[in-house]
């Protein structure tokens, strides 16, 4: 497996081996142990799937605070997505700035988003599943959300203003509060 850091280091785009033949492939989503080996040691103690019908279907912002923090291991089995993680861990050098990976069926990656980011996703392409693994239970009184098109964090949303789908408790988030506090940078 490989890990790759991107701009907010603690935010990993993780690549399984994949092996194909005739037949089709094969590939290990998921090992505790190779991931080990180069340093990753979650404990996931959830899966989660959402299946998207149209393109342009935004997903969060959202996040769990303490005592249900949850982290994400996120992945696309049919489709594509733009994947986007906002750090707002008080005191962090990367607070209130963000980091998106395309993730799809056909590159295979995976987006690590680690508590202390509110996470979402915008569908690139209709008929998109994503499974993701979470390090905590869900938690109704521990969930948090932000509105996705906040202006403070303008997040550049692949979709046409006006063109996007999203659930009625998303489209009514709140605005990103930086006095919030809901973690702090360790």
């Amino acid at each position: 497996m490989q890990i790759e850091k991107l701009a907010i280091p603690a935010v990993l785009r993780i690549i399984p081996p994949k092996f194909g033949d005739s037949r089709g492939f094969f590939s290990e989503t998921w090992s505790a142990s190779k991931l080990a080996a180069q340093g990753f040691n979650e404990h996931f103690v959830q899966d989660n799937q959402s299946f998207s019908a149209a393109a342009g279907t935004i997903r969060g912002l959202h996040c769990q605070v303490a005592p249900s923090v949850q982290g994400k291991l996120v992945r696309v089995i049919r489709g594509a997505i733009w994947d986007v993680a906002v750090d707002i861990r008080q005191g962090s050098p990367t607070y209130g700035k963000w980091v998106a990976a395309e993730l799809s069926a056909e590159n295979w990656a995976q987006l690590w988003i680690p508590g202390g980011f509110l996470h979402g996703f915008c569908t690139l392409v209709p008929d998109t599943e994503v499974i993701y693994k979470v390090s905590g239970e869900y938690d109704r009184a521990a969930e948090r959300a932000v509105v996705w098109n906040d202006p403070t964090l303008a997040l550049p949303w692949p979709v046409a203003p006006g063109a996007e789908s999203l659930s009625d408790k998303d489209r009514a988030a709140p605005l990103f509060n930086p006095a919030a506090h809901w973690f702090t940078y360790a």
